[in-house]
């Protein structure tokens, strides 16, 4: 999720909250894969799933939409290093 996240960041998460596009959710992939990822747009197999550096990140254009039962939660932000709302 670089630049907006790095490795290691802690984050304030909302389980169960309602995905809407834009936000960044953390959510599991149909391989078991959990990632934190930016919402695109809702489609009929769930929601589409996209990374901030999509040269590097995996997505849904690799693995599909997501299931609203496998979006784990909301993340409001970051809370460590640097406490930052998204």
């Amino acid at each position: 999720m670089l630049p907006a996240l790095r490795p290691g960041d802690r984050l304030l998460l909302q389980y169960g909250g309602a995905p809407a596009e834009g936000r960044v959710v953390v959510a599991r992939f149909a391989d078991g894969t959990v990632a934190v990822k930016r919402v695109g747009e809702r489609r009929d197999q769930g929601w589409w799933l996209l990374s901030d550096n999509p040269a590097e990140g995996v997505d849904s254009r690799h693995r599909g939409a997501v299931p609203d039962a496998d979006v784990v939660g909301v993340v409001h932000g970051r809370v460590w290093p640097w406490p930052r709302l998204l």
